[in-house]
């Protein structure tokens, strides 16, 4: 599993999270995180079909509240509900400049 995600990661220009369970959340959600790491710099996005992905986006914001997230690494995620649109903005998509996790005691 390792050495096909590897090769994913290599080969991609972007990462997509569609509707899915998991095996999909869990692929997508390691390489979010190597992006808030710095391992790569590729945008992430999340087509959130029909409101799929509504509470998975309201835990990433509960996590900002809590302080386990900065709003930089929230806002890395692109989220659309519709494909063209989503596509259109994964072309334009900037980098992050912002890596790295919280700091004990930052909000």
């Amino acid at each position: 599993m390792h050495q096909r995600k590897a090769l994913m990661a290599d080969l991609a220009d972007a990462f997509l999270l569609l509707p899915g369970g998991f095996g999909s959340w869990e692929e997508f959600f390691e390489v979010v995180t190597w992006l808030q790491l710095g391992i790569h710099s590729k945008p992430c996005a999340v087509l959130n079909v029909a409101g799929y992905y509504d509470m998975l986006l309201s835990l990433t914001s509960h996590a900002l509240k809590e302080g386990f997230l900065r709003s930089a690494h929230k806002e890395m995620l692109i989220v659309e509900e519709d494909p063209v649109r989503l596509l259109g903005r994964l072309e334009v998509a900037p980098i992050p400049s912002e890596t790295k996790w919280v700091q004990p005691g930052e909000r």
